[in-house]
Parts: C-alpha cells; structure tokens; sequence
C-alpha cells in the first residue's frame, strides 16, 4: 500500500549544502522555477523568509478519520512535530504521525467533548479545557497528572504566559480566569464580557491578555490587576477566534461576521480588515515562520490564506472540508497545514511544489475572482528572487 508522506529532511540537507554560499552575500541565493529539477531547491519555510508566498498551504496531503466519526474541534501538533493530536466531541485524543499520517493511538482523555488544547512554552507539558469545564494537566507522553475544575460552563480556549507560571481560561460563563501553572489556584477572575467567551490568548512576551466573546466585543486585560485595559468594538458578530502575532504588535480576529480583522497594538485600532469568506470565519492562525502570513477557516469549508498588506486573499480553497472548520495549526517548520471540521475529518495541507500544475478543485489564488481556477503551484513571479546559482557555482542577475 502506498501512502503519501512529507519528508522535509531533503530541504534540511540542500540548506546546509548550499548556505556556505549565501553567507555575506544575500543576494546569492536558489531562484525557484517551475521545472522538476528546482523541487530540490524548495527549501525550509526558515530560510526563505522573503517570500512568505512560498508557504502557501494548498496542496491536499490527506485526510485522517477515526474509526468512530465525530467532529474534531481542536488540532495540536506536538512541539517537535512527529504526531498530531486532535481532540473530538467524544473527549478522545488521537495521535497521527507527522510524516506518514497514519494512525498511531487514541486515549479517552475527558469524559465530555474537547474544546481547547495548549501546549506551555518550554514544549513539557499540555493543558485541555472540555465541554463540562474541567481543565487537564498532561506530559509530552500523554499521562495525566492533574485536573481542575475550571468553570462551571464550557472552557473555550486557554493559554499560557510567556513564563509558563500561569494561565488563563475563557468561558461560557461569560468570564476569564487566572490560575497559577503550578498548584492550579484561581488567582483573577476577569469580568466584562456580557455574554459567552470564545477565545483568548497571552501576549508573547507582556502582561496583557485578549479576548473575543459572543457580544462580539474584543478586550486587552492587565492580568496582574484583573481589569480591562481597552474594549474594541471591532465585529458584528462573535469573535470566534484570537491569536497575538509572534512580533508582540499585532493580533487576528476571526468573527461570524464573515470578516478577519488584524489589530495594531501601538495604533490601537484596525490594521487591515480581510473579506473573502461568504461565511462565518470559525479559525485563524497566523504562520509560525512568516509574520505577516495567516491562514482562515469557514463555516462553509473554506480555507484562505491572507498576507498582511495585501488586500485580497493571495491563495485560498472554497471547498477544503464539507463544514465548519473549527481548528487549525501548522507544523513547527511551517511546512504543513492541519485543519479540523465539524465533518469528521482532520485534513494535511502542504505547500504546492513548483511543478505542479493542475488545479485543485476550489483552488483560488487572488480572491479578485472567487471562482477562478488557476495552477496550483505559485507562479514563478512569485517565487523568483532577485539572483539565482548557476550550476557552476557563479551568480547572475536577473530583472525583477
């Protein structure tokens, strides 16, 4: 049986063959063309971080269903990225390889559906928030060493500070709570939210929370004092999902309004608003290499990808999954894509490779037209650099 498999260890070889060449002089790098001997040039998304464009996530890999079908409300890659965890409305964790996608194992990890999941910082340990707002404590091994009880509605989302000394929870319940990591005390309760809280997350490296709820409302919160800072009255809709971006300035929004929204903290106020989704947005996830790339998912089964600064959508699938999208996340490189649906399956996505040529079915680059279908790789526009390595070792120049 043949199984199709991602393995990045032929990039991590070409980089370290070729980057004697590149060092003191940028200029002197692989020019990416759409031919089959230049696949071996389609390096990490790490050292080609001039062109976000590149870690465009398009190209289906393959979809993972359990045994028993259930939806699949949050997906996690382990910090090293060899498995994938989901977890289900069933309280199941599964565990698929990361480079073959196969089955490895499955555990009953809460008695009620699963509906957060956050590793801390230091990649040691993982908290889960469930349906009946228990909170769990696990090791990179899967054993379960504690749990709380969080709430007393649903815990929606959870994250961790950036000393991992602490956590925050959202709610149902309308509120936010501070624990202490170590001995699982509450130390805030943060209340302001008129209506369910959906998502929340830790700046990287302040002391400043965000959080998005049902009353469509977003909020900074000083956690030390367990007040709101600001409310922002950026959606029409619930805010459904929250993430700060790795440079400490910016976070994305996603909203049943149909809108994805970025946010500068030093402006305080909306750096680009993205329309391209024809309905509700469920998930957001900015890239773990490019800052300025994210990636949506609908409640219709779309997926787009945003660049900040542009103002349509630079790549994107309408029909990725049958319905909603609830969870995305890459993997730790930034070479691959997983995304969880209300339909049952957690699908890998990956980046297309310069020579592939037919369309995906769905398949949009540029959201100027919806409809459009063009070939799923980038086009050497795109993915060409100012100056290219000849085979015999000398640079040329090139137009651009």
């Amino acid at each position: 049986m043949k199984r199709r498999t991602i393995d990045y260890n032929n990039h991590i070889i070409r980089w370290l063959e070729v980057r004697a060449q590149w060092r003191g002089n940028r200029r002197r790098r692989l020019h990416i063309r759409p031919q089959p001997d230049h696949i071996i040039n389609y390096i990490t998304p790490a050292h080609l971080l001039d062109l976000p464009i590149s870690s465009i996530s398009l190209r289906f890999v393959h979809t993972s269903l359990n045994k028993v079908r259930c939806p699949i409300n949050t997906v996690r890659w382990t910090p090293d990225g060899r498995r994938l965890i989901t977890g289900s409305t069933s309280g199941e964790f599964t565990l698929w390889n990361g480079l073959t996608f196969n089955f490895e194992t499955i555990l009953q990890a809460h008695d009620q559906a699963v509906r957060a999941m956050e590793w801390t910082h230091n990649d040691t340990w993982m908290l889960t928030g469930d349906q009946g707002g228990i909170v769990k404590y696990w090791q990179s091994n899967m054993n379960n060493l504690k749990e709380i009880r969080a709430h007393r509605e649903p815990v929606r989302d959870l994250a961790f500070c950036p000393t991992d000394t602490k956590f925050v929870t959202a709610s149902d319940d309308s509120t936010l709570k501070i624990w202490s990591f170590n001995d699982g005390t509450e130390e805030r309760v943060l209340t302001g939210h008129g209506w369910d809280v959906k998502c929340v997350d830790w700046h990287p490296y302040k002391c400043l929370v965000a959080s998005g709820g049902k009353d469509s409302l977003i909020k900074l919160w000083d956690p030390k004092v367990g007040k709101a800072i600001t409310t922002i009255h950026g959606h029409k809709g619930t805010v459904q999902a929250i993430e700060w971006n790795k440079n400490g300035h910016w976070f994305v929004t996603a909203s049943r309004d149909q809108l994805t929204k970025v946010y500068d903290i030093r402006m305080m106020r909306e750096l680009q608003a993205f329309r391209g989704h024809k309905k509700e947005v469920c998930s957001a996830r900015w890239h773990p290499v490019h800052e300025s790339l994210l990636v949506s998912g609908g409640s219709d089964g779309s997926l787009l990808h945003w660049q900040v600064g542009e103002k349509e959508a630079i790549g994107g699938l309408e029909t990725a999954h049958d319905s909603n999208i609830w969870s995305l996340d890459w993997h730790p490189m930034g070479h691959i894509l997983v995304s969880g649906s209300n339909d049952y399956a957690t699908r890998f996505w990956t980046r297309e490779r310069p020579v592939e040529e037919e369309a995906a079915e769905g398949l949009i680059i540029g959201a100027s037209s919806a409809s459009s279908k063009v070939p799923s790789a980038p086009s050497d526009a795109h993915l060409t650099s100012a100056w290219e390595m000849e085979d015999d070792g000398k640079s040329r120049g090139r137009g651009s």
